[in-house]
Formats: C-alpha cells, sequence, structure tokens
C-alpha cells in the first residue's frame, strides 16, 4: 500500500494533469468554428465553440427598411442557432477530454 505522501503526490499529479487538459481544450474550442443560420439561410453566424462571434452574413435580399423587423428576428434566430451548435461542440469537445480521467462514476466537471 501506498503511504499517504504518496498519494497526495499522485492526487496532485493528477490535477496538474487535468488543469493541463482543461486548458488545451479551452484553446482547441476557440479553434472549433460553428455556422448557426436563419431563413433559409438568408442569415448566417459564425461563432467560435467558445460563444465568440465571428462574423454575420445578410443575404442582400433582407436589406429592406420594411423589413427592418423580420431581419432583426432573423438575426436573433441565427445567433441562438450558433449558440446552440457552440454548446453542443463544446460539450462533446470536453466529454472527449474528460472520457479519459479516471472520475468516479456520476462525477462532473464544472464546464
Amino acid at each position: 500500500m501506498k503511504s499517504m505522501e504518496d498519494m497526495i503526490k499522485a492526487a496532485q499529479e493528477a490535477a496538474q494533469n487535468i488543469q493541463k487538459q482543461m486548458e488545451q481544450a479551452q484553446v482547441t474550442l476557440d479553434n472549433i468554428q460553428v455556422e448557426g443560420v436563419s431563413g433559409g439561410g438568408l442569415v448566417k453566424v459564425r461563432a467560435t465553440a467558445k460563444g465568440r462571434i465571428l462574423g454575420v452574413a445578410i443575404d442582400d435580399s433582407l436589406i429592406v427598411p420594411a423589413d427592418k423587423t423580420m431581419l432583426e428576428d432573423l438575426i436573433t434566430a441565427a445567433f441562438n442557432d450558433a449558440r446552440d451548435k457552440a454548446d453542443a461542440a463544446s460539450n462533446a469537445e470536453m466529454s472527449k477530454m474528460s472520457s479519459g480521467l479516471p472520475l468516479p462514476a456520476g462525477f462532473k466537471l464544472p464546464f
């Protein structure tokens, strides 16, 4: 059986490894891009899996002053679609990262 000091040292090393993996996962998430769309592709929003918005594309056919409210609604829908996809990509990436960790059953890391 290991001594208490060996067990504490092993726990500290494991914590350091988890911290490094979390930092690497955050960098990876910022490099994963998703695209949210609405209006059948008339409005598109590109974002990272961390939720950083990279760009918005609006089809020229939507730039009509009378349709301002509809355009605002479509942009909102595209942002929400991008956020949903970013959350899904983030969860998938974090699940891959945490699947190799020796965590007790039911334990969830705070992502």
